[in-house]
């Protein structure tokens, strides 16, 4: 068999090329959209790729008739099997036609759907080749419900690598990092009430939140509320010693300062007060309502510290997730929680993979 491969921007093209090429029995053996072109990731052209054979024996057949096949009528061409199987998968591509129920996506549908996420250019076009090359091959019409599941395997596929855990227990010490105003300590405070409520452990706190304007006074509160004794720490020596007073604590939830973390002094003064050693697991925390850019560049300030898992917060601030996607995909550190509100313990849920893609979809 003779088999070439084929590119056009549309599938009437490509047909064109493969009857003039390799004749009117040439089989379509395969279709995928492909991206071609662009600079620098962006503003790449889609094209179909498609896939054609035909037998040496048909090819010869079809060389004797291909004079009388150009003078057919559009209507006999028709009555040909090769050619009604390509009028279908032409008409397939091509359709947009939608009732209440079914829908025939193309790149356009397909694409609004994605960027109402917010994802960045590489995940997004990554994620529309593969929905379209299933819905291409296989030539099937999707429902919107199964457009949805479509993408959210697509999405869970891309992240499936990447551990997503909560608190292991297996460290004595958990520390909570990350910009001003993403809400660490109340985060703190609902991670210190689930270990204490439905896990039975005896916790402790160390604030070194010595800069902001009552912030140990709040931690104070949520200490005497769940009976948990507080150590503040204005220095290393300070860390030292709270932890040694905290001893007989199973595990011991560390809260530090709001700063602004764009400036590497504030990380490294962090550094140089925390000793971040095994027994830690340390969670760097985000707002929801951060832009992309902003989380990257903080993410790059903490980046030489051991980063075990993500946590997000203030979802009910916000309705644009791709952000904590696009974190997650290109740093390969997981989420361990989401919280959606101001109330300890409850507004805070343990993240998995199939929970982070429901946050993510809204």
């Amino acid at each position: 068999m003779k088999i070439k491969k084929f590119k056009a921007h549309t599938m009437q093209e490509a047909m064109k090329t493969i009857r003039s090429q390799l004749g009117q029995n040439a089989v379509i053996l395969n279709s995928k959209v492909v991206y071609t072109g662009g600079f620098l990731g962006m503003f790449k052209k889609k094209m179909i790729e498609v896939v054609a054979g035909i037998d040496e024996e048909d090819e010869m057949i079809s060389g004797f008739q291909k004079e009388k096949i150009e003078h057919q009528t559009d209507q006999q061409l028709e009555m040909s099997p090769v050619l009604n199987e390509i009028k279908k998968l032409k008409d397939l591509v091509q359709s947009m036609s939608v009732n209440s129920t079914v829908i025939h996506p193309d790149l356009k549908e397909i694409e609004q759907k994605i960027d109402s996420l917010g994802l960045l250019q590489p995940i997004k076009q990554d994620v529309i080749a593969s929905i379209l090359e299933t819905y291409l091959i296989h030539q099937k019409k999707l429902t919107n419900e199964q457009l949805e599941f479509q993408l959210k395997k697509e999405l869970k596929k891309r992240i499936s690598d990447i551990p997503f855990h909560g608190i292991t227990f297996s460290k004595k010490f958990v520390n909570v990092v990350g910009p001003t105003g993403v809400g660490k300590t109340t985060t703190l405070a609902k991670l210190a009430a689930i270990c204490k409520i439905n896990y039975k452990k005896k916790i402790g706190f160390l604030t070194t939140d010595t800069y902001r304007i009552a912030a140990i006074d709040q931690l104070k509160t949520y200490a005497e509320i769940l009976n948990a004794p507080l150590e503040v720490c204005y220095n290393s020596f300070d860390f030292q010693e709270g932890k040694k007073k905290l001893n007989d604590c199973d595990i011991v939830f560390i809260d530090t300062a709001g700063r602004n973390f764009l400036e590497q002094q504030y990380v490294q003064d962090l550094s140089e007060t925390i000793d971040f050693q095994d027994e830690m697991e340390t969670f760097l925390v985000f707002s929801l309502t951060s832009k992309f850019e902003d989380m990257e560049k903080v993410y790059n300030q903490f980046s030489h510290l051991p980063i075990h898992q993500f946590i997000f917060t203030k979802h009910d601030e916000t309705s644009s997730y791709g952000a904590m996607y696009n974190i997650v995909y290109k740093t390969k550190i997981g989420a361990g929680y989401m919280t959606d509100g101001q109330d300890v313990p409850d507004d805070i849920h343990k993240l998995d993979h199939e929970t982070f893609i429901q946050y993510l979809m809204g």
